[in-house]
């Protein structure tokens, strides 16, 4: 018996270690090498099937990541990370999928984002995405302001400087710009080294036709993070998406395509796609 308790200890180290290194992998943004060792191992878990599903959606395989998401909540029904990554997948379904297909599956990301924020409320990026939803979804299929301003009030206990952000969004789509700015610009003062609350305000300044401006905090975010791939593609974008310093751009997505990214990173496929733009521009 103890030989069988000791094969069994060891295979379950072995499933362990086969898991860390395909989470490793998906971390390199190596998706298929990972999902190819998560088929080797063998194991169904929570976990496993979890890491299954990220790397389905990384890939662009929405349906994929729908169905191992969903054994991923059944194997454990309270797990607010395995809810807010279903709500995720169907969510681009709904952005990917037909007019006919699109309100269904919107309406799943809603349902799993608000039970991902019940079965945790202090699960920050389920915040975020669910007010995401409310502030992008017509009424019809649950969204609205006053869901999304509500929202943006727990949202701002959780993380102060997150919470800024998120009025300045509403304050955006209600046309009110100044008072979009000054949320962005405490979001910046809360949070001085996180170069994303400095990105949120240089791209707004970008769009709002303060260029001056706007480049004067891509240069504060580029000291903040030299050789961030964040501030490169973000000021890639707005400079292809405004038509404008197109070499520069190229440049900066040259460099994009070559660093070390992570899942969290914009895909080196979408940097090539903006480098088409710049060529056909």
């Amino acid at each position: 018996m103890r030989w069988i308790c000791l094969v069994l200890v060891a295979t379950a180290a072995f499933g362990q270690t086969d898991l860390k290194r395909a989470e490793a992998l998906y971390l390199q943004t190596d998706y298929r090498a990972s999902l190819s060792l998560l088929r080797e191992t063998g194991r169904a878990t929570g976990a496993v099937y979890c890491l299954e599903g990220k790397n389905y959606f990384m890939l662009g395989d929405f349906k994929k990541a729908t169905d191992v998401f969903e054994k991923a909540l059944t194997a454990d029904p309270a797990n607010s990370e395995y809810a807010h990554w279903l709500g995720r997948s169907y969510g681009r379904r709904a952005e990917t999928s037909n007019m006919l297909s699109a309100p269904h599956y919107a309406s799943k990301a809603r349902q799993y984002f608000e039970k991902a924020v019940a079965l945790d409320p202090d699960n920050g990026e389920a915040l975020n995405d669910l007010f995401d939803y409310y502030l992008e979804a017509p009424g019809f299929l649950g969204g609205g302001y006053d869901k999304a301003e509500q929202l943006a009030k727990r949202i701002a206990q959780h993380n102060e400087a997150e919470g800024h952000f998120a009025q300045a969004q509403l304050a955006d789509r209600r046309k009110q710009f100044d008072t979009a700015e000054e949320q962005l610009r405490r979001a910046m003062e809360l949070a001085p080294r996180q170069v994303g609350r400095v990105l949120d305000l240089a791209k707004y300044l970008a769009k709002h036709g303060r260029i001056q401006e706007s480049e004067a905090a891509f240069d504060r975010a580029e000291r903040l993070a030299p050789n961030s791939p964040q501030v490169a593609f973000i000021r890639a974008h707005v400079y292809v998406e405004q038509k404008r310093n197109l070499d520069k751009a190229r440049a900066l997505l040259e460099k994009y395509i070559q660093s070390p990214l992570t899942p969290d990173d914009p895909s080196r496929e979408q940097a090539e796609k903006l480098l088409h733009q710049i060529e056909g521009a």
